[in-house]
Order: structure tokens, then C-alpha cells, then sequence
């Protein structure tokens, strides 16, 4: 029989993605077979799925823990945020449509039937569903309506964990406070609860726990250290981009963080080298001087981004590292704004109108209404190695520096565009550094060289992923937290 367990959070960024893949990893080395699932995932760093869909890269990492495929239905519903109030609307792995805030409130009572749909076609498929919730049921102002915490619990009749974190701060509060807010039946279905990122002696912190048990009534599963490793995954949040190790030395590597970066995950392996140092530049700050590579990274809504690379000043300053015979590229987003002209006449990602790129490649990019999304293989045309990514954007790029693609695809297809000296190159493919031969052919063509040890990057990532389910099956009560687990069908 099928079971399944929602985690939620008692606020947002409380480390739930990471916890589920952690237990997925754990439960699946256990012998189950196991299904990450979202509801609904609000993230512009997105992943292609083998069924030819989109969804939240945490799921995408959660079901490598699973030792699975992704699929569109692990992540029926997920918002792409476009600017500050709008955001595009992607169901089972599609676009819908781009909405305001309000607009999508008032559809979220017609999503729940595909989010159900897609829940009970995964679960047929698995003996345990973990479903990670968003943000937090204590936001009780979005309860009507709510497909991403306690109305798809409602909806389910599954059980729910509540995980806090203590690294912030305040975590008796976050628990317990979450519990005074919460309607009784939300509350009722809450069975547990986790303390997250404790630095130190977790003992010292028995008795808080205890309190939270106390007060809620609700089991306490464990206290939860910190995991040191957890930037070596991909982050769900660019923010998280900052933690890893700080290096000075070696190839220097300046990415300017966009106000709507995408699919930034494109840095993972170029942070994890050891003889690399990648600097995300916030806004307000100069795009640093001694940079070997400026990467632009993808962007959601590309001619608004590229208005405000305006306004920080980093057109001045790519320029002069241009005229310095350093080295760019721009992947997808970053890509259009290098050309010559972004064209968006019917509105695609913001306001219709066309734009002037920042006119280092001789490409110009149409926005139009279908979305490409592939998984792609392709050979590195300078040096011959094979590499794997992804296509995920809206737009086509044409123009005569499309004559120097760099990749060649696998059905035959030239992609990428180049500067006459070479030094200046987009393309549309994402996940190209986490390919071994491409990273190390990119870092030696700057002057430097790949150093990861006989530990590859995707060999990594799969060692992190154990040490992950080694870290939660040391500090949890996997075996309770299974108990709790609920069949399905039982609303």
C-alpha cells in the first residue's frame, strides 16, 4: 500500500527541500521506492523533465535522491516569477499563463484537480510520497483556496511534519506559535515536528524540545545539526548561492546577480572547483576588474533585467573588461542581452516592445509564445568532448555571429553564437559545467585548469546525496516518521 507524509515548514527557507531529499535518499537505500512531490513550488530555477516538462530544480535534485527520473507530476504547479506582483504559471509542466498576484489567487480553486491528478498518478508508482509544502501554513491569510500546505493535506487526508528552524533563531516560537494559529483541524494533523540547523551540542537543546512537545502536543522526531556539505546541491534560492567556501586566487569568475536570475544552478559546478573563485556581484556593486570570465546567467523576464544591468552600471563596465581581452558568456537570458536586439512585440515577458541589446554578439532575439523545453545532448566543437544540458526558454536567436556555434547538438543542429575573436560566446544550453570534459575545456582555454580530485562533479553530487541520508538517519526517527506516514484515501 502506498503512504505519504507532507513536511511543511513553520517559515519559508526552513530547509525542507534539502530534508526531503535527504530522507528520500535514505528511504530509498532502505529498499522503497520512494517519490518526491510539490503541490505548488514558486522558483525561476527550473528542470527539464524526460516527460518534456518544467519543475522546480529541488524537485528535480529530490527525485535524483530517489534514484528516479523527473517528472512534471513530482511539481504540478509552478510559478516563475516575471516581476514583483506577476509571475508565469507552469501546470503539469506547461505554461499557462503569466498573472498577477490577484489573478492567481482566484485560480487557484480550478488547480487543485490537476494537482491531485498528478499526486495520484506519481503515487501509483511508489510506496512512499514525501511532499514537501511552501512557505507556511501559519500564513493563514492564504489558507482559502490553498493547494501548497494544509488544503492539499486537507484534501488528502494526509498527515503533516512540521520542521522550524533553530538557526535563526526564535524556533519555540516558529513551532509553537504556528500551532496557537492554526485552525484546529489543521492543527490536528500535524503528528510531529523537526528542529533544523543546530550548530553545536544538540543535547543542550533537550528541554526546549521538550517545551515544543509540551505545549503542542505534537512528537518530537529530532534535532537536526547542521549539514555542513549542503552547499555542494544545487540551492533553490540564489541567495544560497553565497555559502561554500570563500576562495581568493585562481581563475576569477564575476556573475552579476540579476534581479530575476534563472537556472542559476548553471554555477553549482563551476563553485564547487577548488581553483576557481566565483563571485556573485549584487546590485550597487561594480562587476570586478580583474575578472577572467564575466557569466551572465539566465534571467525570467530578459529585457526588464537587462534595463536594470543598465542602471547598475554593468554595461560600462562588461564593456571595459571587453576592451581588456577578457572573456563572456552569456547563457540563455544572458545570452539575448549580449545581441544586438531583444524583440518582444506581443508582450511574451513583460510590457510589448523591443529592446537594444548590449550589441557584443551580432544576433538578434524574437520572443514568441512557445516555450522550448529539451534535454540535450551535444559535442563542445573546440575540443571535441560530448557534454549533456537543457533548453528552457522562450525566444529565438538569429544573426551572422550564429556562424561560429560552438556546440553541436546530437540530431546534427549547430547552437551557440561567438565574437569574431571568440572571446565573447552565448548559447542556449543550461547544465553544461556540471559535464566534466566541458568545464575543464572552458577553465583551460581561460588559463586555468579543472581540479576536482578523481571525485567528478556528478560523483559528487551523489556522494553529498549520501552523506545527506547518513546525516538524517543519525539525527531523525526515520522509523517513526515512516509509522506516521499515512495510506492514501484516507480523507
Amino acid at each position: 500500500m502506498t503512504r505519504a507524509i507532507m513536511i511543511q515548514g513553520a517559515g519559508s527557507n526552513v530547509g525542507k527541500s534539502l530534508l526531503v531529499a535527504g530522507l528520500a535518499r535514505a528511504f530509498t537505500r532502505r529498499g522503497l521506492r520512494v517519490a518526491p512531490f510539490k503541490p505548488q513550488n514558486m522558483s525561476n530555477n527550473a528542470s527539464v523533465t524526460v516527460d518534456g516538462g518544467e519543475i522546480g530544480r529541488a524537485q528535480a535534485l529530490q527525485a535524483r535522491a530517489a534514484g528516479r527520473e523527473p517528472l512534471a507530476d513530482m511539481n504540478p504547479v509552478l510559478l516563475k516569477p516575471e516581476s514583483e506582483t506577476g509571475a508565469q504559471v507552469v501546470v503539469q509542466g506547461r505554461r499557462r499563463a503569466t498573472l498577477r498576484a490577484r489573478d492567481y489567487a482566484a485560480m487557484k480553486a480550478e488547480l487543485l484537480a490537476p494537482v491531485l491528478e498528478s499526486f495520484h498518478r506519481l503515487a501509483a508508482s511508489a510506496d512512499l510520497v514525501l511532499i514537501e509544502g511552501a512557505g507556511s501554513p501559519a500564513e493563514i491569510n492564504l489558507r482559502a483556496g490553498d493547494i501548497a500546505n494544509m488544503g492539499f493535506a486537507e484534501a488528502t487526508g494526509l498527515p503533516v511534519l512540521l520542521v522550524g528552524d533553530i538557526d535563526r533563531g526564535g524556533v519555540i516560537a516558529q513551532l509553537v506559535g504556528t500551532h496557537a494559529v492554526l485552525p484546529e483541524a489543521d492543527r490536528d494533523r500535524i503528528k510531529g515536528f523537526i528542529v533544523n540547523k543546530f550548530r553545536g551540542d544538540a543535547t543542550l537543546f533537550a528541554e526546549g524540545a521538550a517545551e515544543i512537545a509540551r505545549r503542542t502536543g505534537w512528537d518530537d522526531l529530532g534535532t537536526l545539526p547542521w549539514f555542513e556539505d549542503a552547499w555542494r546541491l544545487p540551492a533553490e534560492d540564489v541567495l544560497d548561492l553565497a555559502t561554500g567556501p570563500k576562495r581568493t586566487g585562481g581563475l576569477h569568475i564575476a556573475v552579476p546577480r540579476l534581479r530575476r536570475i534563472a537556472n542559476f544552478d548553471d554555477l553549482d559546478p563551476l563553485k564547487a572547483e577548488p581553483g576557481v573563485t566565483l563571485t556573485l556581484v549584487p546590485p550597487g556593486r561594480p562587476l570586478p576588474g580583474d575578472a577572467d570570465l564575466v557569466l551572465i546567467p539566465g534571467s525570467k523576464s530578459t529585457i526588464a533585467d537587462l534595463a536594470d544591468f543598465r542602471a547598475q552600471g554593468w554595461d560600462i563596465d562588461l564593456a571595459a573588461h571587453i576592451r581588456r581581452g577578457g572573456h563572456v558568456l552569456g547563457l540563455c537570458g544572458g545570452y539575448q542581452m549580449l545581441g544586438r536586439e531583444i524583440i518582444d512585440e506581443g508582450g511574451i515577458e513583460g510590457p510589448p516592445g523591443r529592446a537594444p541589446g548590449l550589441g557584443h554578439l551580432d544576433v538578434t532575439t524574437t520572443m514568441g509564445e512557445k516555450k522550448n523545453l529539451s534535454l540535450c545532448k551535444a559535442t563542445y566543437i573546440p575540443a571535441g568532448c560530448a557534454l549533456t544540458g537543457y533548453e528552457i526558454h522562450l525566444g529565438e536567436t538569429t544573426g551572422p555571429d550564429r556562424a561560429r556555434a560552438f556546440l553541436r547538438l546530437e540530431d546534427g543542429r549547430l547552437e551557440g553564437a561567438a565574437s569574431a575573436d571568440g572571446k565573447v560566446r552565448g548559447c542556449y544550453l543550461h547544465g553544461l559545467f556540471a559535464s566534466d570534459a566541458f568545464r575543464a575545456a572552458c577553465l583551460a582555454e581561460l588559463g586555468g585548469a579543472s581540479d576536482l580530485g578523481a571525485l567528478a562533479y556528478e560523483e559528487g553530487l551523489e556522494a553529498t546525496l549520501d552523506a545527506l541520508a547518513a546525516h538524517v538517519e543519525a539525527h531523525l526517527d526515520l522509523d517513526r516518521i515512516r509509522g506516521l506516514a499515512g495510506p492514501l484515501g484516507a480523507a
